[in-house]
């Protein structure tokens, strides 16, 4: 396979002569738009850009849904020589009275001037007065008709600005240039060998990393592209999978709570209603990689011919234009089985037998992806650890940025040691293989003793009366000695009291933890990132502001 060179607008250019009716189709809009009109769309688009004053190399925002217009911004702003910037949208109404402060912020910490504005989000703009930037109604630019010379865009111009979800921190923009992505699009199609045959399909938002990605993956492959939106899946992800089975689609990627929210909406007895067998990859990153609910997912699916190799567990980053490390094609989910305590407490990955008490399957998520290095060190010598040894993962390649969007050099410097970008994720290699164990952000100390914070959630996340499953476990804010644990539910009064004992019981069993204090909150009031990640600094102010709450009887 030929390895992608060259930028973005020349990838289109060439996609759109060698493949001129193929198409990405939305599925929730009923709409289309086949590579040579968006070649076409977005040349006319860069023209008007360029007459409009936007200079190259800086980052325009794109504040679109999953629709035509966000991938003719996209490849509009690109081919005038400015940086895409796709903009977060928000989540629901609880969101919509930070959003403009959300959006003022990253619009500040970006330097940007200009924000595309999707038709179906021009009531939102006085909504966003305060917001210092000019927005531009995408029907209205691509109405322009403008005659300007597009700039000469070369590789290592600035591309995209990735804004990152802030799971850990608040959100960065991730510098990507242009030889930044088409080396990260040219290690995702190697990796699983994409085809012309292929067809790829995509609900995440196109503002998060694997929705991106994955769809340009897609498009400048030259294949069928279709896209969903986030909340076609999220309000019925069995209408969805009867759409992408009627697709033909062979490819697509979701976090982990997309395949539970699968066997949620699909029961046994239906599961074999749905054919399958042209599901080639299933994309499974993001998120922490949960063994019950692969095996569950493989199992259920099977009389729908769902081949188990089909599951592809990854590592991945907005840092490294996404792909990080692969599995091997054609091989079945691999975990590995490890002392729970061993991992937390000394940072060494004890292989145990899945039945040993205290026993924790971690996801294998394969190997470096073509043009990428991968090392484990520790992260305070820097020095390259054994064989099971918990440390930092640390990368470098051609598709890894060159630093965040700052006008602070020292918050560059420190993203990177000796060359290699640090990832803040933890994790091990065993025969080449990656294993991610979490964020080190996200280990919490109790008196000495370390826990993963997704071990505490995983824990309790299947006792009843827990909104499905979500909850999330920090620091407690008035005793760092304590894990505050915050479960969702709409339970009251006995109900509630109930679940708390539950909980405390539950984490005190199977982590020997007895200082956790549990806090109520309502369904949905956990933050959470856009992949579906818990965001616990921000959790910790649910807290504060009494919106999770210790139970009273």
């Amino acid at each position: 396979m030929t390895i992608s060179t060259g930028t973005l607008p020349e990838q289109l250019a060439a996609v759109a002569a060698r493949h001129p009716e193929i198409s990405a189709t939305f599925w929730s809009l009923s709409r289309t738009l086949d590579y040579a009109t968006l070649h076409r769309e977005a040349t006319a688009a860069a023209a008007a850009l360029v007459r409009r004053g936007v200079g190259q190399g800086e980052p325009v925002g794109i504040l679109c849904p999953n629709a035509p217009e966000f991938l003719i911004g996209l490849f509009a702003i690109t081919a005038a020589g400015a940086a895409a910037t796709p903009l977060p949208l928000p989540a629901g109404a609880r969101q919509l009275q930070a959003y403009p402060d959300t959006l003022a912020a990253i619009v500040s910490a970006a330097g940007m001037r200009t924000v595309l504005v999707s038709p179906q989000f021009v009531t939102m703009i006085d909504a966003l007065s305060d917001v210092p930037v000019e927005f531009v109604d995408t029907a209205t630019l691509f109405a322009e008709t403008a005659d300007a010379d597009l700039p000469l865009v070369r590789p290592e111009d600035p591309a995209i600005v990735q804004f990152t979800s802030g799971s850990t921190a608040a959100p960065k923009g991730v510098r990507l240039t242009h030889r930044n992505v088409t080396a990260g699009l040219a290690a995702i199609r190697s990796g699983i060998d994409l085809s012309l045959s292929d067809q790829g399909g995509f609900w995440l938002p196109l503002f998060h990393d694997m929705g991106l990605f994955g769809t340009l993956s897609a498009i400048l492959r030259g294949i069928p592209a279709h896209i969903w939106s986030p909340t076609a899946f999220v309000k019925d992800p069995a209408r969805w999978l009867r759409e992408f089975t009627s697709s033909a689609t062979t490819i697509t990627a979701m976090p982990n709570f997309g395949y539970e929210a699968l066997l949620a909406a699909v029961p046994p007895e239906r599961a074999a209603g749905y054919d399958l067998r042209h599901w080639r990859i299933a994309f499974n990153g993001a998120e922490p990689i949960s063994r019950d609910v692969v095996t569950a997912f493989c199992e259920r699916f099977a009389p729908a011919g769902f081949d188990p190799a089909a599951m592809f567990a990854v590592y991945g980053m907005a840092e490294a234009t996404l792909a990080v490390t692969f599995p091997p094609l054609g091989r079945a989910p691999l975990f590995d089985w490890v002392d729970r305590a061993t991992l937390s407490d000394s940072g060494w990955a004890h292989h145990v037998s899945p039945e040993t008490p205290g026993a924790r399957a971690v996801a294998g998520v394969g190997a470096p992806v073509a043009g990428m290095r991968l090392r484990v060190v520790d992260p305070d010598a820097g020095i390259a650890l054994p064989d099971g040894e918990v440390g930092e993962i640390r990368i470098r390649g051609d598709a890894v940025t060159g630093g965040y969007l700052t006008a602070d050099p020292a918050r560059t410097a420190e993203l990177f040691a000796d060359g290699w970008l640090r990832t803040g994720d933890l994790g091990y290699l065993r025969d080449g293989e990656l294993f991610v164990t979490g964020r080190s952000k996200d280990m919490i100390t109790v008196r000495g003793v370390n826990y993963y914070a997704q071990d505490v959630e995983a824990a309790v996340g299947d006792l009843g009366g827990i909104h499905r499953g979500r909850c999330t476990a920090t620091t407690d804010p008035d005793d760092a000695d304590i894990i505050a644990l915050i479960v969702e539910t709409d339970y009251t009064g006995t109900a509630a009291h109930d679940l708390v004992t539950a909980v405390e019981a539950r984490v005190a069993a199977r982590l020997g933890l007895a200082a956790v204090r549990v806090y109520l909150a309502a369904p949905r009031s956990i933050p959470r990132t856009s992949s579906g990640k818990p965001r616990r600094p921000a959790a910790r102010e649910l807290i504060a502001n009494g919106i999770a709450a210790q139970h009273r009887p």
